[in-house]
């Protein structure tokens, strides 16, 4: 390696390092957490004859995969309401300087002086344990009617990344705004206001529950579509969608089963979501659950196919998208490899994609002066696409 990969490999491991509030929980199988499909879809006899739970989980997602369009099926929900208060961070780190900013936050909304924001609430029609994560949040940015005029009405659902806080991405609400595009900052599951109180770190999200981690991603998904469903009923007719991390895995595969996100950004991508849990840095502690239950890679890569981007690239090919795909060059999070089998595929099936290098890692893209970087990308991206969806004739 040459001396600036070194240096960048060093800064990505300092930083997926500095929190030492992960937790290294038993290997779960879940099957509890889809026993809805499980009954609705007749599987209970198939998985009965499985001669273990690895075999049974294995089945359960060959089904999945066959019947996605079930499994990601939903009633749209019927209590969408806007909110107005105070917003808060919801810190998933217990480092001082987020501590403090986290207190001096809560502090200026207990007098009065912090802006409340408005946020767009619904229950999921995917229900859990938790009562506060199904209560799906989403973060209001609607543009000024002025930057609207003249062309159909856009809007863009943006999903941050795995444990991100609450204020993660709205600046890149903000700079759509400027483009006359609304924006919908989605909290995903188990994340900031969604966050069960047991938790420091949005853990539910992934973790060694094999069952509820594909719950988690199945509620993302449907609470995607929902949000799209809401924006409609606003009058809005062109929609997008940016996903960060794991929010371009959610954002990719509710794009593979929703035609009405034309416009599609995948800011770090990857084929397995099996693969980038074990070799990842940020989830090894995910990794050594698994490990010491006996599991490998090429099992794990089984045991979540059905929440992998690979598996429905056919289905996300045959509608007309517009895709950007950003990755990192020293990226120890989503190995470079994984990113570079999406653009393969992309291209093997003539999905008309644009892809953008960072010459960083996955932590350090939101470091200066990758960030600023990564924002050019993905806002001039969403800019030129929806202003060549505006030019089209309407379907």
């Amino acid at each position: 390696m040459g001396l600036y990969a070194r240096w960048m490999y060093r800064w990505e491991t300092t930083l997926t390092t500095r929190d030492e509030n992960r937790v290294v929980r038993p290997l779960e199988w879940g099957f509890d957490w889809l026993e809805d499909f499980i009954a609705s879809s007749g599987l209970k006899n198939l998985l009965a004859s499985a001669s273990n739970d690895e075999a049974k989980m294995a089945a359960l997602n060959s089904a999945v995969v066959e019947r996605s369009e079930a499994f990601f099926s939903y009633d749209i929900p019927i209590d969408f309401a806007l909110e107005e208060r105070a917003p808060q961070l919801f810190p998933t780190n217990v480092r001082p300087e987020t501590l403090k900013l986290d207190a001096d936050l809560k502090q200026k909304a207990a007098d009065g002086i912090l802006e409340p924001a408005r946020f767009l609430r619904f229950t999921s029609p995917i229900r859990t344990p938790y009562p506060e994560n199904d209560r799906v949040n989403a973060r209001w940015y609607p543009a000024p009617a002025e930057r609207m005029a003249g062309k159909p009405k856009q809007a863009m659902i943006v999903m941050p990344q795995w444990n991100a806080d609450a204020f993660s991405h709205n600046a890149l609400c903000s700079l759509f705004n400027r483009f006359g595009i609304s924006a919908l900052r989605l909290s995903k599951p188990y994340h900031d206001i969604r966050r069960p109180a047991e938790l420091e770190r949005s853990d539910y999200a992934v973790s060694s529950n094999i069952g509820r981690t594909i719950s988690a991603c199945r509620q993302a998904v449907v609470d995607i579509r929902c949000c799209l469903d809401w924006l409609q009923a606003q009058g809005y007719e062109q929609f997008g969608i940016l996903g960060t991390s794991l929010g371009s895995c959610y954002a990719f595969i509710a794009s593979a089963h929703d035609p009405r996100l034309r416009v599609n950004a995948f800011n770090h991508a990857s084929t397995s979501f099996g693969d980038v849990v074990w070799t990842g840095q940020s989830t090894r502690h995910i990794r050594q659950s698994f490990e010491d239950a006996g599991l490998t890679q090429e099992r794990l890569y089984t045991a979540w196919s059905c929440i992998s981007p690979a598996s429905y690239m056919l289905r996300f090919a045959e509608h007309r998208k517009k895709v950007l795909v950003v990755h990192a060059r020293y990226d120890l999070t989503f190995l470079e490899k994984y990113s570079l089998e999406v653009l393969r595929s992309f291209s093997e099936l003539g999905v008309d994609f644009v892809s953008k290098v960072l010459p960083c890692g996955h932590y350090t893209t939101g470091e200066t002066p990758y960030k600023f970087l990564d924002g050019w990308y993905l806002g001039s991206f969403v800019y030129s696409a929806f202003r060549d969806l505006a030019a089209q004739p309407a379907e």
